[in-house]
């Protein structure tokens, strides 16, 4: 099922043809290196897992969705929207790209496409993201697609973090 596309890409459910690509870029470091842990040895079953326990919730519009070129149908990477306060209408976005699709606007498109499906299909009161602050490019993303910054801190891990958001007005 698609959830959105913006001018370039298509944002739509996970299949099992998916998981092989997938799988390829999980396991590039250079692709995870911002990603929580930063783990980049993965195993298919335990992606394969993960897309299973997480897209339990596609029911209710959202978990992770991949991120397809409208043009080719090249498959770039993954876009999710994860209940972060359901009671209360607030999603967590967040995305993984291929590195080779990095600094090309694909990321600016995916964010305001997550934003905009949350706040128009899903009835989001609030939209956050939150990644290390190492991340300049995920930090100047988030300012770029309206989002303010809301709160940092130190992850379980030791590195800095900070959380963005918007809201519906």
């Amino acid at each position: 099922m698609v959830r959105f596309e913006t001018n370039r890409l298509v944002v739509r459910d996970v299949v099992e043809g998916d998981l092989d690509i997938m799988f390829s870029i999980y396991t590039q470091e250079k692709n995870m290196r911002y990603i929580s842990d930063g783990r980049y040895d993965w195993t298919i079953f335990e992606l394969r897992d993960k897309y299973s326990r997480i897209n339990k919730s596609y029911s209710y519009g959202y978990g992770i969705f991949i991120v397809e070129l409208k043009d080719s149908g090249v498959v770039i990477g993954e876009a999710g929207l994860f209940s972060f306060d359901r009671e209360n209408k607030i999603f967590e976005l967040g995305y993984i790209l291929d590195s080779v699709y990095w600094e090309k606007g694909y990321g600016t498109e995916i964010c305001r496409g997550l934003i905009n499906y949350a706040f128009a299909s899903l009835k989001a009161k609030c939209v956050l993201a939150r990644m290390y602050a190492s991340n300049k490019a995920s930090v100047r993303l988030c300012e770029k697609c309206g989002m303010q910054k809301w709160n940092s801190g130190i992850a379980e891990n030791g590195k800095e973090f900070y959380e963005y958001r918007c809201y519906k007005i």
